[in-house]
């Protein structure tokens, strides 16, 4: 490759790699696996060895991925926690292993947790702050989320000052009850536990933290005041006796061959596990040792993590089965011979899409190569072999739970069905309008309304407000005092503004903030009940997609039926917003980077408390951009087209 080539493709890697640093430190959103970000960074790694002209100091290979995203509080770290040099055969292994000089030291070989890196930081004997990774250098402190993990020691026998190193993790239970509920509320799935333990751990309401079920695997001294170690095991036998949740299995090792068995072992064994495990640490165990050794800008020379390859494999697909979920959409997934991946028996797979069917061509007796997406979620790669009578598979035209028709919109990829009535999705349905940012009925949870649903007391929305509560009596674990409270948040849930009750609705494309649109808009039911798609368009932040969904919606007699019913009950059909100060009508926000104090949707409600609105794009029609902290390519724009860009203490200042 010529010097202009490789310089092209490092520049191309490296804005790769920090694009996706980001969906995976800080949005928890990973949008490729594992083993496709590494195959990108060891590329990149090559490229600046064999030009190394071209190495920058904002180089992802030189730098942590993380950063802290200034949701909570910054913790400045202070001993850098570093992340591992990742190794992925056995001929790595080994050239790490002869680098160690093994008359100084032996090796400790750990599982690598699939998790967040945090600190735990304790003092006389208190925890007093926990933080996350970041960037390695600083962090952010999510102490009182922490505090929900009750394997984290609250107190602990050293008075000292004390900070260990943990990896916070999903166990696999607690991450299937999380994509259990997530199906059920129609919220986008969690796409493996890590993710799902970030994402969890950064939540601003501890709470939410706490119903997530998540453990924490401590695994290193950061340090200690008063006490001296000389070996790696030796601390961590040391934190099990104080009550830290230490990894279950550590052993030491003398030289390359043992290493190699030990990390077989642990990989044969990683499906037994109730977690997830990505890989396999091997570490210098005499702790003086390492200091003697070092590290690199990023890494420790004393230390690299084995990473597991994906595992695939071949297997029969004998038939495809087609479900229904909350919002009609017809999901495929793949029925096959059983094989044993990661440990453990997989049958089935998802499919996706009708898109992903047609372009690999999957029929019914195929071949099939079939992975687990993360070590977790079984998804079917591609097809090896077609069979001789193979052909390939037509999703239906007639919903399978229902028999409606079904349908799909141009440039979508979902094929849904016509029947809101539908059985597959009724469950999802009650259980979106009663939710929190709904119609908000404490006390009818998915467990309540399924056992409602099964005990024939109701079938459809309306039900809601007509139930028979002597009967509910009947039903096991339901006493007086619950339905007591269950009739008091129904009728409470009556009072809820219009825009509630609309967003309830489940209407397609239609969230809170175009139900708030609607309702602030119209005032009341009727005039939305009367208007049509192009009175829905003219709307200030309303689109043709937006409008065309609330149109067929409210001009279907099923939902006029409905609504007269719900106002029959005594649900309230009109607006409640008073609207005091209004010195942002008129006015268009843009929000872009991580502002100190505010979340987004905080900054929003303020805005739209004013009268004012936000957009997620900025153009000629926008007024403000409020800029905080990595604001990217909309303040670039809103400095190109003259927009005024605004701080959030400039933003304090306006409203005062």
């Amino acid at each position: 490759m010529d010097k202009a080539s490789a310089e092209k493709r490092i520049n191309e890697l490296s804005e790769q790699l920090k694009y996706h640093n980001r969906k995976y430190y800080i949005e928890d959103s990973p949008e490729i696996e594992d083993f496709e970000y590494d195959a990108m960074l060891r590329e990149l790694e090559d490229l600046e060895k064999e030009f190394p002209e071209f190495l920058k100091e904002d180089s992802p290979t030189q730098n942590v991925g993380g950063a802290a995203v200034r949701l909570f509080a910054p913790v400045e770290h202070s001993v850098k926690m570093e992340s591992l040099q990742d190794v992925f055969s056995e001929s790595e292994l080994r050239a790490f292993c002869e680098k160690i000089d093994a008359q100084k030291t032996e090796f400790s070989v750990e599982p690598k947790i699939d998790g967040l890196s945090v600190s735990l930081e304790y003092r006389d004997g208190l925890f007093f702050r926990g933080s996350t990774r970041g960037d390695g250098v600083t962090g952010e402190d999510v102490t009182a989320n922490l505090l929900q993990i009750k394997s984290i020691p609250k107190a602990i026998a050293f008075l000292g000052e004390l900070e260990v190193r943990g990896e916070v993790y999903m166990p696999r239970e607690s991450f299937y009850k999380l994509r259990e509920r997530q199906e059920l509320n129609g919220e986008a799935l969690a796409k493996n536990p890590r993710n799902a333990a970030a994402g969890s751990l950064r939540q601003k309401n501890p709470k939410i933290t706490a119903e997530r079920g998540l453990d924490i695997f401590v695994f290193n001294i950061q340090r200690i005041s008063g006490r001296e170690f000389n070996s790696h095991i030796e601390t961590l036998d040391f934190l099990k006796s104080l009550g830290f949740h230490t990894l279950p299995t550590y052993k030491k090792c003398k030289n390359g061959d043992e290493i190699v068995k030990e990390i077989k072992r642990i990989g044969d064994t990683r499906g037994e596990l109730s977690y997830d495990i990505d890989g396999a640490v091997v570490k210098a165990d005499n702790l003086s040792y390492r200091t003697e050794l070092g590290s690199t800008s990023k890494f420790p020379k004393w230390a690299v993590a084995f990473k597991y390859p994906p595992e695939e494999k071949e297997t029969v697909l004998k038939e495809i089965e087609v479900a229904v979920g909350r919002t009609g959409a017809l999901t495929p997934t793949a029925v096959f011979e059983p094989i044993t991946l990661a440990g453990t028996s997989v049958s089935r797979a998802t499919l996706h899409n009708e898109d992903f069917i047609l372009q690999k061509l999957i029929g019914i007796g195929d071949t099939i190569v079939v992975r687990k997406a993360g070590d977790i979620i079984p998804e079917v790669l591609s097809v090896s072999k077609h069979a001789d009578d193979s052909e390939v598979f037509e999703m239906p035209k007639y919903c399978p739970s229902c028999n409606s028709p079904v349908y799909r919109e141009e440039g979508e990829s979902v094929i849904r069905c016509t029947n809101a009535d539908c059985p597959a999705q009724l469950l999802r349905h009650l259980i979106h309008f009663t939710s929190r940012n709904a119609m908000d009925i404490e006390g009818l949870g998915p467990a309540v309304l399924e056992q409602l649903l099964n005990a024939g007391l109701i079938s459809n929305m309306v039900d809601l407000y007509r139930l028979d509560y002597a009967k509910i009596a009947e039903l096991e674990r339901t006493g007086e005092k619950s339905i007591e409270n269950l009739k008091n948040a129904i009728e409470k849930s009556k009072e809820n503004d219009l825009s509630r009750l609309i967003f309830a609705f489940g209407i397609r494309h239609i969230g809170e903030k175009a139900a708030k649109l609607l309702s602030e808009r119209f005032g009341n039911i009727d005039a939305i009940l009367a208007a049509s798609a192009e009175d829905f368009v003219a709307i200030d932040g309303f689109g043709r997609i937006l409008a065309d969904s609330a149109a067929e919606f409210f001009s279907l007699p099923k939902t006029r039926e409905m609504i007269a019913e719900l106002r029959e009950k005594g649900v309230n059909m009109t607006s409640l917003k008073e609207v005091g100060d209004n010195r942002f009508a008129g006015k268009t926000f843009v929000l872009t980077g991580t502002l100190p104090t505010l979340s987004r949707s905080e900054a929003t409600a303020v805005i739209e408390s004013f009268g004012g609105k936000t957009s997620s794009s900025v153009s000629k029609k926008t007024d403000y951009v409020l800029a905080g902290e990595e604001a990217g390519s909309k303040l670039d724009k809103a400095n190109k087209l003259g927009i005024t860009v605004i701080d959030e203490n400039i933003f304090n200042e306006m409203i005062k």
